[in-house]
């Protein structure tokens, strides 16, 4: 049989791509360059590796940046424990991802920068590492690493795939570019039944509802010695987080802690923004509000007089979790589509949540049914839902054990996954 013909898109794109790819590389590279990326490793991202592969069985796994990298970790150290003769490589295209990866990375497992989508630069790297299988997540898909990557015979699989409603109309315009690149995966398990459903009116059947892989991603890892110093200075002090504001956002935690401070006196807000650059501002705003503030990467204490504690630090997340009984989790109270609800839950920390959870829309509701999250629309029923938990310690315990709970019911499926993986993949055989 003829192979099907490539779509006219693709082709377009393929062409214009290897066109601009020594503009593409100036531009990436400098970015890269100027966040402290090693000159060594910039020309990962035309193909060339600065590691030798490995012997046996490669297992490759491509994420996006952050979130989706750290979600694959606890799944290729259980497939690593499994097969203890498999080794395994990341591939992200972000400065960040590689600096917090390589801080976390399981056994016989490295980072590489994924190469540019271009010919010339998928060619060099699937010459040298040859993977035995590539495993892509969420939507991270680019054409010609796609399409390459099948040519060369190794199987595919997409894991935690999410589309959402709009980005589903695009790719019903286009059908059969989209049957074509996505046509290559052997597997695909999506986030949550509605990407399903986009897929299947692709045609693409085989595409089924899997587990997040951010709900068996474990907990966010923290500094003990910090953990227990902040604790020793907090007392029996109360306190509750603010986890990754972003702008409009910050406004609502402050006038949600301003009301509460009115019968909570000494109730400690930990402010955490998503991007710690907006620090300036967030502090300007919070002195705007009449508020006490100590800002934590300036060295400044908590002294009994803060009211808010502004966490501008990177890499310390999983240390607030871990810290404070009451989260509320940003990113849902603006068009950002929510954040990793997990994070805090695998701490053990009780969520409270905005109504704007696209991008976790299954996940939320199913959180909040069993009793560890709930969902507030603005900060007056924040301030009510916090100030509710700290008058009933017992309501507030029990919140915290169905939160813990909800994460520790998916553990089971990293074998469910790895299972799939290996069936689909052609590795069954080395089970």
């Amino acid at each position: 049989m003829a192979p099907a013909r490539v779509p006219l898109p693709i082709r377009l794109y393929s062409a214009a791509a290897n066109l601009i790819a020594p503009l593409a590389y100036r531009r990436v590279s400098a970015k890269l360059k100027a966040q402290g990326t090693s000159p060594s490793r910039l020309p990962e991202r035309m193909g060339h590796a600065s590691a030798n592969r490995p012997d046996g069985t490669l297992l490759w796994f491509h994420a996006a940046s952050v979130g989706e990298s750290l979600s694959i970790l606890r799944l290729i150290a259980h497939m690593g424990a499994v097969h203890p003769d498999w080794s395994f490589l990341i591939t992200s295209g972000t400065a960040t991802s590689a600096q917090v990866v390589a801080k976390r990375l399981p056994p016989r497992c490295q980072h590489q920068f994924a190469p540019l989508d271009t010919s010339s630069a998928m060619r060099r790297f699937l010459t040298h590492w040859h993977p035995d299988a590539a495993i892509f997540v969420e939507s991270e898909l680019w054409p010609l690493m796609l399409s390459q990557t099948h040519a060369a015979g190794i199987p595919l699989a997409l894991l935690n795939a999410r589309i959402s409603d709009r980005s589903a109309r695009n790719w019903k315009r286009a059908p059969k570019t989209a049957a074509h690149l996505m046509g290559v995966f052997r597997l695909i398990h999506t986030q949550d039944t509605r990407t399903t459903l986009h897929l299947h009116d692709l045609g693409l059947t085989h595409a089924q509802t899997g587990q997040n892989l951010k709900s068996v991603s474990g907990p966010v890892p923290y500094d003990n010695a910090s953990l227990q110093k902040l604790r020793g200075t907090l007392k029996a002090r109360p306190l509750w987080l603010a986890s990754s504001t972003h702008p409009g956002e910050d406004e609502i935690m402050l006038a949600a802690h301003t009301a509460l401070l009115r019968d909570h006196p000494d109730l400690l807000l930990v402010l955490v923004p998503r991007h710690p650059e907006r620090a300036p501002t967030i502090q300007s705003m919070i002195a705007s509000a009449g508020l006490s503030v100590a800002r934590r990467s300036t060295g400044d204490d908590i002294t009994d007089e803060t009211q808010v504690y502004l966490a501008d630090t990177l890499g310390e997340t999983g240390l607030w979790y871990a810290l404070s009984p009451i989260t509320c989790l940003c990113g849902s109270f603006s068009p950002v589509g929510g954040h990793n609800p997990y994070e805090p839950a695998y701490a053990g920390s009780a969520v409270l949540h905005g109504p704007l959870y696209a991008n976790f829309a299954q996940t939320y509701p199913e959180f909040d049914a069993t009793g560890g999250a709930v969902e507030v629309a603005d900060a007056p029923a924040l301030a009510a839902a916090i100030n509710t938990l700290i008058k009933d310690p017992a309501a507030l315990t029990a919140m915290r054990e169905k939160s813990r709970s909800f994460v520790t019911a998916q553990e089971d499926m990293l074998d469910h996954i790895t299972h799939d993986l290996c069936l689909a993949l052609d590795l069954a055989k080395t089970e």
